[in-house]
């Protein structure tokens, strides 16, 4: 399998990085099109948070960001605009003042690219996103998840709501488009509503919090992940608060204490050939960040996810 020259992503030996409009990983805007094998796609929306919005703002930060990544990944040496047509898809439509429309919009979005069978690697946009997203993609049964994050989204329902970014790992088993046996939750710290990783433990989730994977080690951790997913179709799906907040302050949530990007490069490169169905970088808030190493992280740890996406596509 090759890549098609139209793919290839802008140069930054030939065009300098600052030059011309920002996309993802300065790849080629595209339409949805059978065509194209990996999407990028921004996700613009966090109508689903209780406490302070700006995720919204996530897509263009991590485009802008994005123009540091080159093409070749340095350890496992992948390249991924030479074996994939990987495009940015743009924006998933939404209504910024109707939550409601905007999911169904989003969802609608995914289902295209699904018919399309392209897989998608979101920048969102709140936590929420995962909702629609699974919704559209996943329609043959339901699939294992990979949740890197410090909160475990299993609440029913959070001020009265129930569809917000606390809410979508309990939606994916009501729903059914979520395999309790093949779930992983990874780095949950901080303080809690109540019962909500015991929820997940009932359900049959692998549990990892920042104390279990500090007496693990990430060689083990990684081990524990790859045995609970098994070989079959899951989604990736991070939260930025699951990074220390020292490294990624731009998020709603902060929680202290948190993995490290080194870790999340090694975890996410572990996954390479894996059959990834999609992914997604959630809680991105530039607006916290006056430095902006929180878009650049997220900008790198995209090109991993789409690294280790390409491996499987290949």
């Amino acid at each position: 399998m090759a890549g098609d020259p139209r793919f290839q992503p802008v140069d930054a030996a030939v065009v300098p990085r600052f030059a011309d409009v920002a996309t993802f990983l300065r790849t080629k805007r595209h339409e949805v099109h059978s065509d194209v094998d990996i999407g990028l796609v921004g996700v613009p929306f966090d109508l689903g948070v209780n406490y302070r919005t700006g995720a919204r703002q996530g897509p263009a930060g991590v485009r802008e960001a994005s123009r540091l990544i080159r093409k070749v990944h340095p350890t496992l040496g992948t390249r991924p605009f030479d074996t994939c047509n990987v495009a940015d898809l743009g924006d998933a439509p939404v209504n910024p003042l109707d939550k409601v429309a905007s999911i169904d919009l989003i969802q609608k979005f995914f289902e295209e690219l699904r018919e399309n069978a392209i897989t998608p690697i979101s920048i969102g946009g709140d936590h929420t996103i995962p909702t629609p997203i699974l919704r559209g993609l996943v329609k043959d049964g339901p699939v294992g998840i990979l949740q890197i994050d410090s909160h475990p989204d299993t609440l029913p329902e959070l001020c009265g709501d129930t569809l917000n970014h606390a809410t979508f790992m309990r939606l994916g088993l009501d729903e059914g488009w979520i395999d309790p046996k093949r779930v992983v939750q990874l780095g949950l710290r901080g303080s809690r509503f109540g019962d909500d990783i015991q929820y997940g433990l009932d359900q049959g989730f692998t549990v990892i919090t920042i104390d279990d994977y500090e007496e693990l080690g990430r060689a083990e951790t990684i081990k524990r992940i790859h045995g609970a997913l098994g070989d079959q179709p899951f989604y990736l799906t991070l939260d930025i608060d699951g990074v220390d907040p020292a490294y990624c302050p731009g998020t709603a949530v902060p929680e202290i204490g948190g993995l490290i990007p080194r870790d999340l490069q090694v975890i996410i490169r572990s996954l390479a050939g894996k059959p990834i169905i999609g992914a997604d970088i959630s809680e991105i808030a530039p607006c916290f960040d006056p430095t902006g190493i929180t878009c650049v992280t997220a900008a790198n740890l995209m090109f991993e996810m789409l690294c280790a996406i390409a491996e499987g596509r290949r």
